[in-house]
């Protein structure tokens, strides 16, 4: 199957509550309901974002609690009367949509191209517990990615999901029993695109999505600035705004600052007035010519990939650029494109995401 879907993504903290419950178990809950294609939660390790003061004249900050990252998959109809649900939910905290095409079942090779400013990302939804002849399925298609020379992928594990309507979650006492994974690679669209079956074959159920994104750096070199997307798109619809998403793509071992360059990041964003952004520890992947590693020893908690999101308006995400250019001299993978963030009634599209 090959169709039109909107990925929806609501970001928040985690200690916001819903109907006495969790507000990312809520969300989840929702998705459940009404049988949406995929959906992942996703615990972050740092980050900020709305109600939460920034820039250099800030109040300290209280000890950081973890932000939370939920991502729906869907076609646009049923994007669509899901959304006054998940507004209702998590409001005031930021929504974002964004367009993606969706594959499942039997998948076919796809034409992806797209000129030397562009890459193609693609997103694998699965489970922790799908294997490839006793390997987790995961595992094989980061060393298919690899071998077929995609730029890098990281598996970003979630704690809650859905699958068609199934529950998916991780549970502390069996390691990873059966937990949503996302696998997101970024690459050329012309090898991606050809290997699309051989990845299928490897998941019992497959479901994946494919988007362009604009390359704004890669291996540290620059490539070109997010700003130029601005121009991109037709004129956002009703009560939507348009803002461009950065992803920095790093690793936990790369240090700035002596710091983790991932959190170093996060603070100087802060500190610029960036909006907002959000850190997430990925379990496995790779990048370039590093095969693929992790999450288990002897690499446990020193090179597991981290992804870290930014979302602002065009005119401001140039100064959320220049904070990541100065910091990624040497490695690190950037992307940028255009997202949705619905606005409600009375709020103006120039507010702070």
């Amino acid at each position: 199957m090959d169709q039109d879907v909107v990925i929806l993504t609501s970001y928040f903290r985690e200690r916001y509550r819903a109907g006495g419950g969790s507000l990312g178990g809520a969300l989840i809950d929702a998705c459940g309901r009404r049988s949406v294609t995929a959906s992942v939660l996703l615990r972050g390790i740092a980050g900020y974002g709305p109600g939460q003061p920034t820039g250099a004249g800030r109040a300290v900050a209280a000890p950081e609690e973890p932000p939370l990252t939920a991502i729906v998959v869907d076609t646009g109809p049923r994007i669509d009367a899901l959304l006054d649900e998940v507004a209702e939910i998590a409001r005031p905290q930021l929504i974002t949509l964004e367009p993606a095409r969706l594959l499942s079942d039997e998948i076919e090779p796809l034409w992806l191209v797209e000129p030397s400013s562009e890459a193609t990302k693609l997103t694998i939804y699965c489970g922790h517990a799908d294997r490839v002849f006793e390997v987790p399925a995961f595992e094989a298609a980061c060393e298919l990615l690899y071998r077929r020379q995609v730029a890098g992928a990281t598996v970003l594990s979630g704690s809650d999901g859905t699958a068609g309507g199934r529950r998916r979650r991780a549970q502390f006492l069996r390691h990873g029993a059966d937990a949503p994974l996302m696998v997101v690679a970024v690459g050329s669209g012309q090898r991606i695109g050809m290997m699309l079956p051989e990845l299928g074959r490897l998941f019992r159920h497959p479901l994946m999505t494919v988007a362009k994104v604009r390359l704004c750096k890669r291996d540290g070199q620059f490539v070109s600035r997010p700003e130029t997307l601005s121009g991109d798109g037709a004129e956002a619809p009703g009560r939507m705004a348009s803002q461009v998403k950065l992803t920095v793509y790093t690793s936990e071992a790369t240090r700035v600052h002596g710091q983790p360059a991932h959190r170093e990041i996060v603070r100087l964003l802060r500190s610029a007035g960036v909006s907002g952004a959000t850190s997430q520890r990925g379990s496995w992947g790779f990048h370039g010519e590093h095969a693929p590693h992790g999450d288990h020893f002897p690499w446990h908690g020193r090179h597991v990939p981290v992804v870290t999101t930014v979302i602002d308006r065009a005119e401001r995400i140039g100064v959320a650029f220049d904070v990541i250019d100065a910091l990624t001299p040497d490695r690190g993978l950037v992307t940028a494109e255009t997202v949705l963030t619905p606005q409600p009634a009375g709020v103006r599209s120039d507010q702070e995401a």
